[in-house]
C-alpha cells in the first residue's frame, strides 16, 4: 500500500440527496482503510454510509444547494475538523461547487488546481457535444433546439426513438417529475419536453440514439495528475445495468480497451483537466467507435473495480497527489468483477439473461465487507423497507370497476330477450 500522509483528513461531499449511493461508501471504506480521518456530507443520519465503522464523522448536508449555502456548509465542517482536509466531491454538483469555491478555500481544503468553469463545462451535455466535435471524439449526433417546433424537427432528423437530455441535470428541481436522461417515441414528445425547459432550468438536446449490443457500454475512470498524465483508473465494461439497457451499473467488468484509453487521455490532456474523471461509452455496432456519452468530474459510483494489485484507486491517487505524495501504479487486474448487490438483483429479476459470466480474477461489492457489515445490513434493511411500503400502497390504491364480459354472439339474442323478460312492467294508471 502507498504511503498515506495520514495526518491529512479527507471531507467526502455530495450534494444529491441518494441513501444509496455506494460510490460514497467505496470512499469511506478505501481512505479509512488507510488509515485516514473520512469526513462524509450526507442527506440523513439514518444513511447506510453513516454505518461504516471507517466514517470518522457524518456531517448534514445544506439545506439549499446554491454556491452561498454550500460555502457555509464547508467551512462550518473545516471549523470542526480543525486543520485542513483533502476535498472529495462526489457528484457533478459538489464538483462544480468545489471548483468555483476553491479560491475561498485556500487554507481549508486541498484541490486539484485547474480552471474553475471547467468541470462545469465538461458536465454541461451541451458543452461535452462541442468539445468532442473539436477534439474530432466520437459523439452521437446532437441537437439543441430552439424551439418546440426545432425540437419536433430534430426528432424526425434524428430517428426515433431519440435521446433526450437536460443539459445541466443537477439544476432540475425535486418532485418535477422531469428525469436527466429520457427517451421520446414521437416528435409530438419532444415538442412537449421542450416546453418545460424554464422549468428544468438548462437547455434540452436531443441525441441520435446509439443501438443496444451484448457488448456495447463501456466506461472510463481515472485521475489526472496535477503535474498532467493520467494514474490509477482504467476501462471496463458493463455486464448488467438497473434499470435493464441504460441504466445504473449493477455488474461491471475491468477489461482493456485501448480505444477508449486512448480518447480518455486525449481529453484530458487537451482540456488540462486536473482531479477524477469518470466517462461513459458506448458502442455503435454500425460503425465499430466508441461514442462518448457523458463526462462526471468526481469519482464513479464503481470506483473500487479500478483498483491495482498494490491497492490503488482514483481517490486513494487525489489523496497522495494533494498531499505531495508520489502516486505510483501497479499492474492492473484485467476481468476483475464489481457488483452492486441490490441492483444486480432487482436485474436479474427483471432482465433478460445477459452474457454467459466468464471467471473473474476478483470480485469487489459495493455494499457488503467482511470487515465493515453494517452499512450492507442497513442498505438491506431500508430496501426490504421501501418494498414493502410500495407494496402497501400498491395493495390500498383503488382498483378500478371490472369490465363486463363480452357476450358471446350466439347467446346475443337470447340475453336480450331474457332482458326484457326480466324487465318491471309499468302499467298506465
Amino acid at each position: 500500500m502507498p504511503a498515506f500522509d495520514t495526518g491529512v483528513p479527507a471531507l467526502l461531499l455530495r450534494l444529491d440527496p441518494n441513501p444509496f449511493h455506494h460510490g460514497t461508501l467505496g470512499a469511506v471504506r478505501s481512505l479509512g482503510r488507510a488509515g485516514i480521518e473520512v469526513h462524509a456530507v450526507v442527506e440523513s443520519p439514518r444513511s447506510p454510509v453513516t454505518r461504516s465503522r471507517h466514517l470518522h464523522r457524518a456531517h448534514a448536508a445544506p439545506l439549499d444547494r446554491g454556491l452561498p449555502s454550500v460555502l457555509r456548509t464547508l467551512r462550518r465542517i473545516s471549523d470542526i475538523i480543525g486543520r485542513p482536509a483533502v476535498l472529495v466531491p462526489m457528484d457533478d454538483l459538489g464538483a462544480i461547487a468545489a471548483a468555483r469555491l476553491a479560491g475561498q478555500l485556500t487554507g481549508r481544503y486541498l484541490l486539484p488546481a485547474q480552471p474553475p468553469d471547467l468541470p462545469e463545462r465538461v458536465a454541461d451535455k451541451a458543452e461535452l457535444a462541442g468539445i468532442c466535435e473539436g477534439l474530432g471524439i466520437p459523439h452521437p449526433d446532437t441537437v439543441v433546439p430552439g424551439s418546440a417546433a426545432l425540437a419536433v424537427a430534430a426528432a424526425r432528423e434524428l430517428g426515433l426513438p431519440a435521446v433526450a437530455k437536460w443539459s445541466r441535470p443537477w439544476l432540475l428541481p425535486g418532485g418535477s417529475g422531469l428525469r436527466s436522461t429520457c427517451l421520446v417515441r414521437t416528435p409530438g414528445e419532444a415538442g412537449e419536453l421542450y416546453a418545460r425547459t424554464e422549468r428544468a432550468g438548462s437547455s434540452l438536446l436531443l441525441q441520435r440514439r446509439l443501438p443496444e449490443s451484448p457488448s456495447g457500454d463501456w466506461f472510463f475512470h481515472g485521475y489526472a495528475r496535477a503535474a498532467g498524465g493520467c494514474a490509477a483508473g482504467g476501462a471496463g465494461r458493463k455486464e448488467r445495468a438497473w434499470p435493464h439497457g441504460a441504466g445504473l451499473t449493477a455488474a461491471g467488468r475491468r477489461l482493456p480497451n485501448p480505444e477508449i484509453e486512448r480518447a480518455a487521455a486525449r481529453l484530458v490532456g487537451a482540456l488540462g483537466y486536473r482531479g477524477v474523471f469518470d466517462l461513459d461509452f458506448r458502442l455503435d455496432p454500425r460503425t465499430g467507435r466508441c461514442h462518448l456519452l457523458d463526462f462526471n468530474p468526481r469519482p464513479g459510483a464503481q470506483f473500487r473495480l479500478f483498483t491495482d494489485s498494490g491497492g490503488l484507486d482514483v481517490v486513494r491517487a487525489l489523496h497522495l497527489d494533494l498531499t505531495g505524495r508520489p502516486v505510483t501504479t501497479s499492474a492492473a487486474e484485467p476481468g476483475r468483477v464489481f457488483v452492486v448487490e441490490n441492483y444486480l438483483l432487482l436485474s436479474l429479476l427483471a432482465a433478460p439473461p445477459g452474457r454467459r459470466p466468464e471467471r473473474p480474477a476478483g470480485i469487489e461489492a459495493a455494499w457488503f465487507a467482511g470487515d465493515d457489515p453494517g452499512p450492507f445490513l442497513a442498505m438491506a434493511a431500508a430496501s426490504l423497507g421501501r418494498g414493502a411500503a410500495k407494496a402497501l400502497a400498491r395493495a390500498h390504491r383503488p382498483r378500478p370497476p371490472a369490465a363486463r364480459a363480452p357476450v358471446p354472439p350466439g347467446r346475443r339474442d337470447r340475453d336480450r330477450d331474457d332482458h326484457v323478460a326480466r324487465a318491471p312492467v309499468t302499467r298506465p294508471s
